[in-house]
């Protein structure tokens, strides 16, 4: 998530309030039953969860192996960063802060009260998280991220040989391959994610002979990276909200914040903080957004340190709560709920198709930096293997661009507990670590049989795969593991087959009127404002002149106006 409004408004007070009918999982005793589990209390915590695969049927295809005569050819890898501090957003970081500093305030100036029972901890706690940069577990994560790509892709589509444990710079005649090119942006977070990710793909810390060194990693003769600014007005699929200028001022850069802080958290966390205010001192007073800090700093001690006192002080219901608090955010930030939704994606599906078609973009009406993907050094065509280092709201808004309507299920925010088995649930699109690989895969027949069962690929000819005789190429992509429902893509063109393949023509063509259904230029420059941004609408990801609940006013927002208003 970016941080740029974060950084100018002030912290929000959302009052205590009881709101509507809940449903908690209680004892016999009418005590209300805590999860311990961290296991089962980290798979309720949105975009900050911990990385875990997903079933291969987790979005629904029922056929999720890979059929006869059928073999990846290419892989595509839209890759976030993984665990990391907390960000500057007020709903983020400065409520954690704010209310460590509140706990700090009542211990140093109270030695007569204290916390008690399960908050005794809180006497002498100390706040010990930073500010948005990557983890030691982030970095972990990273890596096993790239090793896993080699795994499943890289011994694939670069044809290793056996026992070959990581990318090998040569053929096997001993000729060099040209070498991979690695996008990051600027953000630290970001650059180290791709760092740790290319250790673990390239693997020059677990070679046969050792070298400690890590030379040839180092040195710049197994990859190239391209690194794209971040934080100013620039051009950049990969932080595609510093160029789409309506998305960075309020309300509706924070559409789905407010709905969740102002209408959810109340209502779920009323509970839980009349519990915590048993223990509390006398003259001390949790409110809501206290509560919510507690389950905030459970996530971001785990992903630092690997563990919080804070973790079993909540029930699986506020737990489940905490998850869709944090789906409506982005949701409504960066989704069908947002007019700029599909223009914050627009970039990457762009890219992504210029390269199933090898071709480069010469000139942009995105966010695609033209001077990036006008050549080969940067943007080169052709290779078996791509990988990107983006955001968590990235991969959501190239969905959304890309019509899948799979995940176009609004969050309820007026129904506690939340439904389980709804479809937009953000642990299991973009937790730490999350990626959207796109699959391009090569078929001797047309329609090939779908196969029920997946099948381990213990090398690429196994279930007759021929590379001189796949002339039939399919989309098949993974988020998170999970096969995704291409089927589901608006107007049909996917339909037909139950394993999540796309013919390539068939996919190509369902992404024809992206760029229009986006609507750039005036999602993200014209100057307009939402009458009611708060009303739950969905704009579809998109907004035009004639959309409803919109006040158009003379002008556009410029590059000028942005930096003269937020970093002047």
């Amino acid at each position: 998530m970016h941080s740029v409004i974060g950084m100018i408004i002030g912290a929000l007070v959302v009052a205590q309030a009881a709101i509507g009918s809940q449903q908690l999982h209680t004892r016999q005793d009418g005590i209300a039953e805590l999860l311990t589990d961290i296991n089962q209390i980290s798979q309720y915590w949105g975009q900050i969860a911990p990385y875990r695969d997903n079933a291969d049927s987790a979005f629904g295809v029922n056929n999720v192996g890979l059929p006869n005569g059928c073999q990846i050819e290419q892989a595509h890898s839209l890759q976030r960063h993984a665990q990391r501090f907390p960000s500057s957003y007020f709903d983020d970081g400065i409520n954690d802060e704010k209310f460590a500093a509140k706990i700090q305030r009542q211990t140093r100036s109270s030695s007569n009260s204290s916390f008690t029972g399960p908050l005794a901890f809180l006497n002498s706690y100390q706040y010990q998280v930073g500010e948005s940069y990557l983890t030691g577990i982030g970095a972990s994560t990273e890596f096993e991220s790239g090793v896993a790509f080699w795994n499943r892709y890289g011994r694939t589509v670069l044809n290793a040989t056996v026992g070959q444990l990581q990318y090998n710079a040569s053929y096997e005649n001993a000729t060099a391959r040209p070498k991979p090119v690695l996008r990051t942006t600027s953000q630290s977070r970001m650059w180290n994610s791709q760092i740790s990710w290319a250790l673990g793909f390239f693997g020059p810390s677990f070679y046969e002979t050792p070298m400690p060194g890590l030379d040839n990693f180092v040195n710049g003769s197994l990859f190239d990276v391209v690194i794209i600014p971040e934080g100013g007005t620039e051009n950049n699929t990969l932080a595609a909200y510093d160029s789409c200028f309506e998305d960075l001022f309020t309300p509706l850069g924070l559409i789905g914040d407010d709905d969740a802080f102002l209408f959810y958290v109340p209502m779920y966390l009323a509970d839980a903080t009349e519990r915590m205010n048993q223990y509390a001192p006398a003259g001390f007073q949790f409110n809501v957004n206290d509560t919510f800090a507690m389950q905030s700093i459970c996530a971001y001690e785990t992903g630092y340190i690997g563990r919080s006192d804070f973790c079993t002080l909540f029930t699986e219901d506020e737990w489940a709560g905490f998850e869709l608090a944090l789906d409506a955010e982005y949701y409504y930030d960066y989704s069908w709920g947002n007019p700029t939704g599909r223009a914050q994606g627009i970039g990457y599906l762009q890219e992504l198709l210029a390269r199933l078609q090898n071709e480069y973009i010469y000139s942009s009406n995105s966010s695609v930096n033209a001077s990036i993907t006008k050549n080969g050094e940067d943007f080169p065509l052709g290779r078996p293997f791509y990988a990107d280092f983006t955001h968590d709201d990235i991969i959501i808004s190239a969905l959304t661009a890309m019509s899948l309507d799979y995940f176009r299920e609004h969050p309820d925010l007026n129904t506690y507990p939340p439904d389980p088995d709804r479809h937009f649930f953000l642990s299991k699109i973009t937790p730490f670590g999350g990626r959207l690989i796109t699959e391009v895969i090569g078929c001797a027949d047309p329609n090939p049989l779908e196969q029920h069962n997946a099948r381990t690929q213990y090398y690429p000819t196994q279930y007759g795969y021929d590379p001189a005789n796949a002339p039939h190429k399919f989309i098949r992509m993974r988020l998170n593991n999970g096969i995704l429902p291409l089927d589901t893509i608006r107007g049909g063109q996917c339909a037909g087959r139950t394993d999540g393949m796309c013919a390539m023509e068939d996919f190509l063509a369902s992404q024809a009127k992206a760029e229009e259904l986006a609507n750039y230029h005036f999602a993200c420059f014209a100057n307009y404002t939402l009458d009611d941004p708060f009303n739950g609408n969905d704009y579809d990801g998109t907004v035009n002149r004639d959309t409803e609940g919109i006040t158009l006013y003379n002008g556009t927002i410029t590059a000028e106006y942005v930096e003269d208003v937020l970093y002047g």
